[in-house]
């Protein structure tokens, strides 16, 4: 990016008429669904960056957004509940497409309502979600939400039943954690796994045993609320940022047992002389087997040192998302600002500028491994690739030195106008950054 002339959006969506509080890139990047504080949710089709679906799914502010599968979008919102709609790409003709700002609008028709939750949503902190076994199909979804009566605990749900599972309360009821600020669900190793953020600064990773909720990891890095957390997309280590200036780096450990050895009854000397004669398996059953031996005890081995923080000295950033490659990852500021950061190093690499008021939500569009002129698929072993390595797979990908550029070049050009948008659309490295005026700006970045 230039010094001298400060990095403008590709593009700004304006049609949002109170602030705009989750961006979400759904249906592999060819939509962005949007929520703003009254409540409407609108769905741009960003290869010609027009809404294509514009409905009210909530009477209060609008806490989060998801996709489930290709054919529904899930809706969290401060009128207490949770809303699964079913929204293909078939329905969009049914929807209409008049913009929040549009007042003079007909009554705007709904998506069909599959599946509600009354949830609770006094703590500001929007729903988790993740796949009931750790082999995801697409017909069943667990729902982590705060509990309706104790704004510590974390409720689960199961879809399409709508049955509790479990509720989760890290800790001891006398500790003051604060409220559920914000949650993360996903399987890790073969275990379900919760990461939860509270009021009081306090961030917990705890797992599911065979029958209770094991603490592995739990640490209070922040002085202030936590307003946002997400997971690494190799799970290896999650990121917080809360209401003061701390970024930090916290790790999602692997279940590790401290063995506690049982407690062998007392022998007893007043045992005849006969007794000393018989055999060890005789004694044994003579005995009655009376004073049974405790089984050996495990307890838990809780990690209490985050991996890396860093003090930015800006407060107040939010909706913090890592990118699907795992390299960048951004916040959005009550400053105004969208700030970039390297997840290797943490260190800033770019602060978007475009907005006149505070920003609340930014999203990544989802880097396809496939592309980038046929690299392979991220190294597990070495997250962020140096430009050396990017450039060996790109020779290693074009063969009789042909310009990867020209390869591509010439692949567009035997593509349809549409199909070219729809490819443009899923491999731009979006980022889309909502905020308190209404409108949306998206970056192409890195």
């Amino acid at each position: 990016m230039s010094q001298h002339q400060p990095a403008q959006p590709k593009s700004v969506l304006r049609g949002h008429r109170t602030q705009v509080h989750v961006t979400t890139f759904v249906r592999r990047n060819q939509r962005l669904a949007s929520g703003d504080a009254d409540g409407f949710v609108v769905l741009w089709d960003l290869t010609i960056m027009r809404p294509r679906a514009v409905w009210r799914a909530h009477t209060n502010a609008i806490l989060g957004i998801s996709d489930w599968g290709d054919d529904r979008i899930i809706t969290h919102g401060r009128d207490n509940r949770l809303a699964v709609w079913k929204l293909g790409l078939q329905d969009e003709i049914t929807m209409s497409t008049a913009l929040p700002l549009d007042e003079s609008a007909p009554e705007r028709p709904q998506p069909w309502l599959l599946h509600i939750l009354h949830v609770n949503t006094m703590n500001f902190c929007s729903f988790a979600s993740c796949s009931k076994a750790s082999i995801p199909p697409q017909d069943e979804l667990l729902v982590a939400v705060p509990n309706t009566l104790e704004t510590e605990a974390v409720d689960i749900f199961q879809l399409p039943s709508q049955n509790r599972l479990h509720t989760v309360n890290l800790g001891g009821k006398a500790e003051k954690k604060g409220m559920v600020m914000s949650l993360c669900l996903f399987w890790r190793v073969g275990y379900l796994t919760l990461v939860v953020a509270y009021e009081s600064g306090l961030a917990v990773v705890a797992q599911l045993g065979s029958e209770t909720w094991d603490i592995l990891y739990r640490a209070q890095v922040h002085s202030q609320p936590v307003l946002s957390l997400d997971l690494d997309p190799l799970k290896g280590y999650f990121l917080t940022s809360g209401a003061d200036a701390i970024i930090a780096k916290h790790p999602v450990p692997t279940a590790s047992f401290l063995i506690r050895e049982s407690r062998h009854p007392k022998e007893t000397n007043n045992k005849s002389a006969e007794t000393s004669s018989l055999s060890l398996l005789s004694a044994a059953l003579s005995s009655g087997l009376g004073s049974e031996i405790p089984p050996r005890q495990e307890k838990p081995v809780i990690e209490t040192k985050p991996l890396k923080t860093i003090n930015t000295k800006h407060s107040g950033q939010q909706s913090l998302r890592i990118r699907s490659d795992g390299k960048i990852f951004a916040t959005a500021g009550w400053d105004s600002k969208v700030r970039v950061y390297s997840a290797k190093t943490m260190s800033e690499l770019a602060v978007l500028k475009w907005h006149n008021v505070g920003c609340y939500a930014v999203a990544f569009a989802t880097i396809d491994e496939g592309q980038n002129f046929g690299s392979p698929k991220r190294n597990t072993s070495n997250v962020e690739a140096s430009e050396g390595s990017h450039n060996e797979a790109v020779t290693a990908s074009t063969s009789n030195n042909q310009n990867p550029a020209a390869v591509v070049a010439t692949k567009l050009t035997q593509l349809s106008v549409k199909d070219r948008r729809i490819k443009m659309a899923k491999e731009a490295h979006w980022l889309a950054a909502g905020s308190k005026d209404g409108k949306i700006s998206l970056w192409d970045v890195y």
